[in-house]
């Protein structure tokens, strides 16, 4: 937790670490999803020094909760579609839109 961090801050990066932990991610991971957590709770809110933009105008991270991820209602984004087609080598991936990416990757 970094320096000037709130009680309630604090006993969120526990609760969250803790969660993790039982979900059987490992140690260094779960510290790692709980300092992100708070960091960006911490920098919608104000408390921190620095802030990103997408920690001040996205969506809560609570509220997110997963969906981003590829098992996400939309399932990954179109950045997401685009890196796996650049690795796959695809041609033509430049001017895909996100549902042509993922007919072309198989999804």
């Amino acid at each position: 937790m970094p320096r000037g961090s709130s009680r309630k801050r604090e006993r969120q990066y526990e609760h969250i670490e803790e969660g993790a932990r039982k979900r059987g991610v490992r140690p260094a991971r779960a510290k790692e999803i709980a300092a992100r957590t708070v960091n960006k709770e911490r920098a919608r809110t104000g408390e921190a020094r620095t802030a990103s933009r997408t920690s001040t105008r996205d969506i809560s991270s609570g509220r997110r909760g997963g969906l981003r991820s590829h098992r996400g209602a939309e399932g990954p984004t179109y950045d997401q579609l685009y890196a796996e087609a650049r690795r796959r080598n695809i041609h033509g991936r430049s001017s895909m839109n996100k549902a042509q990416l993922k007919r072309k990757l198989g999804r």
